[in-house]
């Protein structure tokens, strides 16, 4: 149980469920949600049930390659994470990720042949980014950006053409993604004081950039604004601290903090272009993010 556990934990549950955000997200900004409610179209609803099981794979397949790379440098760093603490093996840990963006490939497929082609996208950033992006100070954190960035294209690809229409939206989680990234190098040593500055100017740039999405898409474009505000109750203040005392637990925090805020973000967009109820919804993943946090890393 001890080793089911541990490859478990690998897969970041608490970060899966930011990544199942994103398909609802990208779902609402291709005017999918809409069909659904208006139609009741149940081949949507299977639809975006498939594209959630493909993030669930991607991401989680994904994340634990990075464990599966970092296996040496973790017995340094991060003893206690499940490859270095013995419960789980290299090999283990790499052919279950492998399933798992196999799956998240093919279940992508059950949609369409372009969801797959955004799903074979994504899973090869997310293995680039593990074995050499992260030690590339600018492509880097650009890498993970895009693997975002592709997840939540994959939630538009649902309906046909609105990744054509709408492929710009997916700038939003590509320089959020980018700046967590950056803030994140600092969670061992500490110093990146350029990166956290950089990570806020960028964070403020993300809160006005949906600000302008929900003002120019959706006539009661003020039904965002509860979102975006806690969306800065989020992010800000742990980072602020962070860069105050630039201490590694504090980084860490406000990573954490950034990361589970993804679901925000994407009830916030969700919200600027199918009105406050879909945001809701999605934000109703939140409580559940964090209770999973409290019991699996999200870093």
């Amino acid at each position: 149980m001890s080793s089911i556990i541990a490859h478990i934990r690998l897969t970041r549950p608490a970060n899966i469920v930011t990544a199942i955000a994103d398909i609802l997200a990208g779902a609402a900004i291709s005017g999918a949600v809409y069909l659904l409610l208006q139609e009741m179209d149940v081949t949507i609803l299977k639809s975006i049930g498939w594209l959630v099981l493909a993030t669930i794979g991607l991401y989680g397949g994904g994340v634990a390659f990075n464990d599966v790379f970092d296996a040496e440098l973790d017995r340094v760093e991060r003893p206690e994470r499940p490859i270095p603490s013995g419960l789980a093996t290299v090999k283990s840990a790499g052919l279950m990720a492998f399933l798992l963006l196999l799956i998240g490939v093919l279940a992508a497929w059950q949609v369409s042949g372009f969801s797959a082609f955004i799903a074979i996208s994504v899973a090869s950033l997310a293995v680039l980014y593990d074995a050499w992006g992260k030690h590339q100070n600018i492509f880097g954190p650009i890498n993970m950006g895009l693997c975002r960035a592709g997840n939540l294209l994959l939630g538009m690809s649902l309906i046909e053409g609105a990744v054509e229409t709408y492929w710009y939206i997916g700038l939003i989680p590509l320089l959020y993604v980018s700046a967590i990234t950056m803030v994140s190098r600092g969670e061992v040593h500490g110093k990146n004081t350029t990166a956290l500055k950089a990570g806020l100017v960028i964070y403020g740039i993300i809160v006005v950039s949906i600000f302008l999405l929900a003002y120019m898409n959706i006539e009661n474009w003020w039904e965002s604004l509860p979102f975006l505000a806690l969306l800065s109750y989020f992010i800000f203040p742990p980072l602020i601290k962070a860069l105050k005392y630039k201490e590694p637990s504090l980084i860490g925090r406000s990573v954490k903090a950034a990361v589970l805020a993804l679901i925000i973000v994407n009830a916030t967009m969700a919200a600027a272009f199918a009105g406050w109820i879909v945001g809701l919804v999605i934000l109703l993943l939140l409580p559940l993010s964090l209770q999973l946090a409290k019991g699996f890393a999200v870093t």
